[in-house]
């Protein structure tokens, strides 16, 4: 961090304040904020700005926004970044992907978490594949249990120059058994976006753009797709800060907006429930969503290359979005400094 103690203390002593005027103007009007959508009084955003500094101060910053108890507190821009303009989010897509799918299961389009991915692939799925193949489930693909060899890391490269991703990423050979540990791979939420295309017959752009972005009032722009045109199921989506922060939003307050409801309140707890680990760093992985104890409190978070992060704390009624430069070189310890900064919003909205 680049501040002293002293500042981090005060920076605390003032945030402790906010949230205590926050939760007093919530309880005695009865209001609990339905979005996002209006940013709070800048006075509100000056108490933070000590830890915005933080934040502003790592090299690979590009935007900062904070939610608490649904009013933004924190939009900052670094590095003539704007948290309005269009940001490669990376693998936070995956965190989309799996909203996503909970929204088909909810809607009839999947059976639920236990289909075999097979029967949604239809004809996509290759001939003379492995029979284990079969036995990969849509939960296992969300939770990077399917078992096949990865597409990610060395083996990206080579993935994406394919002639058909689907089939590459189903004909790999198995590495481990379906249900084991974690491989996480890009290809498996590939496979999703493939499934829902053919499930619903729309493509994962409509669909995106009906379930999610019209009711969180959210502009999806068409991002990368394979050589038979499935949108790139989990990455290179192309979102705002803002848009990512009406989403945390949406899923902090159990998949509503308003009164609207987007996605099933069960279905983000289930998203949250950890089922495998990241050998990466060691946090648990649900369904497109890691989690970790920052300050004590449990965080829920998606993550993509370079730095894109979104945080959701539901103990702190917070939602944090962190935007970065997506370029290589990226390496694992930025994301240590970023949770250390989502650790010090925590432990200074302590108000106890």
């Amino acid at each position: 961090m680049h501040r002293a103690p002293g500042g981090r203390l005060r920076a605390a002593h003032r945030l402790r304040s906010l949230a205590v005027v926050i939760g007093l103007a919530c309880a005695m009007s009865g209001t609990v904020f339905a979005d996002t959508r209006t940013t709070g009084p800048s006075p509100w955003a000056d108490t933070l700005d000590g830890i915005a500094a933080d934040a502003g101060a790592l090299e690979r910053t590009h935007t900062l926004m904070v939610a608490i108890a649904g009013r933004t507190v924190v939009d900052r821009g670094f590095r003539g970044h704007a948290t309005t303009e269009t940001a490669n989010i990376k693998s936070l897509s995956k965190t989309w992907m799996g909203a996503l799918v909970g929204a088909a299961i909810d809607r009839g389009v999947i059976r639920g978490v236990d289909q075999p991915v097979v029967e949604l692939l239809g004809d996509r799925v290759p001939a003379d594949i492995d029979p284990r193949v079969a036995t990969i489930t849509v939960g296992q693909l969300l939770s990077m249990q399917a078992g096949l060899e990865r597409t990610s890391g060395a083996q990206y490269g080579a993935w994406v120059a394919s002639r058909n991703w689907v089939t590459d990423a189903l004909t790999r050979p198995f590495t481990g058994e379906p249900g084991g540990r974690m491989r996480y791979s890009t290809g498996n939420t590939h496979l999703l976006s493939a499934a829902l295309t053919q499930a619903s017959g729309r493509s994962t752009l409509a669909l995106m753009r009906d379930w999610l972005g019209e009711p969180l009032g959210v502009a999806i722009p068409p991002w990368t797709r394979d050589p038979q045109g499935i949108y790139f199921g989990g990455n290179e989506m192309g979102l705002t800060p803002r848009a990512l922060l009406a989403f945390g939003e949406m899923i902090r307050r159990g998949g509503r907006v308003g009164e609207r409801r987007v996605l099933p309140a069960e279905w983000i707890e289930t998203s949250w429930q950890v089922r495998t680990r990241s050998i990466y760093n060691g946090d648990g992985y649900g369904y497109g969503w890691f989690t970790a104890e920052l300050a004590g409190v449990r965080a829920h978070y998606g993550w993509g290359y370079g730095g894109q992060v979104l945080f959701v704390v539901p103990a702190r009624a917070m939602t944090v979005v962190i935007t970065s430069d997506p370029r290589p070189p990226s390496r694992g310890a930025y994301l240590d400094r970023l949770k250390a900064v989502v650790g010090e919003l925590i432990a200074a909205t302590d108000a106890s």
